[in-house]
């Protein structure tokens, strides 16, 4: 079978390898699409992780299952999460789920972007394998998990109803997580971002109303029209330049809070004054990843119409042209998100 992989070139190739096969207690699903994400991207650009495996957002359909799985069944349409910790040790107790040991360990064989790929035990015995609705196609099946994340994050940092949102950086996942602070009931949501495909993006998505980064003084105009200049309640970093912290700094009020949601470049630094910071009581709280209870609250969502998927997925490309999906993945300007789909895009 075909698979995609990060080749010794730091460019994704496709190559061969055998059919996966579900040992006991395993699946094997037949992939139908997979979302590139901006870990992905990192990836390819040396500034996130040295692993070859790529793609950890696809949907499709089972094809085969091991010895004593009763669900799902052969022919179900599934999403299923890459990572699953372990529910058992003492950071699961504390419901941080991404930080435990065994969610690092396990993935899929061999990763999202393969025309099958085998589901662990692991996987499917903790709740890791979701069944996708029927009123949920392929495409915005690969939005759970990155919608799933900005969940997470809105979690952790204590998101309440009536906040006001600034999202800098408007790629894939910061325009999912701007869409659902507005259906967890944010009464203001706002972007700065270069790409003008993507401001019209979220503005066509319910956010009130974007701006160009690059003058710092219209954003501050912004903020302070919205928050009559006390300053956004949750000020989100979506994007990895040290200068998109700077600027989310910039513009949450005293005793508000700074999310660092977007993967950083490895060496960006921030240097802010302390006494600033201490002055103006900020939380500075990063959040990443996500688990299967979040994925689940998010689909729920979309099923009953709470939340809006539609207008993300830009492109789509076959899984023999994936190197072209990822060059156009890597021009924010040119595109929302990249969508590679497989073998099972014929079924359900």
């Amino acid at each position: 079978m075909k698979v995609g992989r990060l080749g010794a070139s730091g460019r994704v190739a496709l190559t061969e390898t055998d059919v996966p096969v579900a040992g006991p207690g395993e699946l094997v699903v037949r992939m139908a699409a997979c979302g590139i994400c901006g870990t992905d991207l990192e990836k390819v650009r040396g500034g996130y992780s040295r692993s070859t495996t790529l793609g950890h957002e696809p949907v499709g359909v089972v094809e085969s299952v091991g010895a004593g799985v009763e669900a799902p069944k052969v022919g179900d349409r599934v999403f299923v999460h890459h990572h699953v910790p372990c529910y058992q040790c003492t950071v699961c107790a504390r419901g941080e789920y991404p930080f435990c040991a065994e969610y690092a360990r396990t993935n899929l064989d061999p990763g999202g972007f393969a025309e099958h790929f085998r589901v662990s035990r692991a996987h499917v015995e903790r709740g890791a394998v979701l069944r996708l609705d029927d009123s949920i196609d392929w495409a915005t099946g690969t939005l759970l998990e990155p919608a799933g994340c900005a969940l997470t994050a809105l979690h952790r940092v204590g998101f309440a109803e009536g906040q006001s949102v600034l999202l800098v950086g408007l790629g894939p996942v910061g325009l999912l997580y701007g869409r659902l602070a507005r259906a967890l009931g944010a009464r203001w949501v706002g972007g700065a971002e270069i790409s003008a495909l993507r401001r019209r993006a979220a503005e066509a998505g319910g956010f009130d109303a974007t701006v160009d980064p690059r003058d710092p003084a219209e954003v501050r105009r912004l903020v302070d029209s919205a928050t009559g200049g006390e300053g956004v309640d949750l000020s989100v970093v979506a994007a990895s330049a040290a200068s998109a912290a700077r600027l989310a700094l910039g513009q949450v009020r005293r005793g508000g809070t700074v999310n660092l949601f977007g993967v950083p470049e490895p060496e960006a630094r921030l240097e802010e004054p302390l006494q600033s910071l201490y002055l103006r009581g900020l939380r500075v709280i990063p959040a990443y990843a996500t688990t299967d209870p979040e994925i689940r609250a998010v689909q729920e969502m979309v099923v009953t119409g709470r939340l809006r998927l539609d207008g993300l997925v830009s492109d789509r490309f076959p899984l023999t042209e994936i190197a072209a999906a990822f060059d156009r993945a890597a021009r924010p300007s040119e595109s929302l998100r990249v969508v590679v789909t497989g073998p099972g895009a014929g079924s359900g």
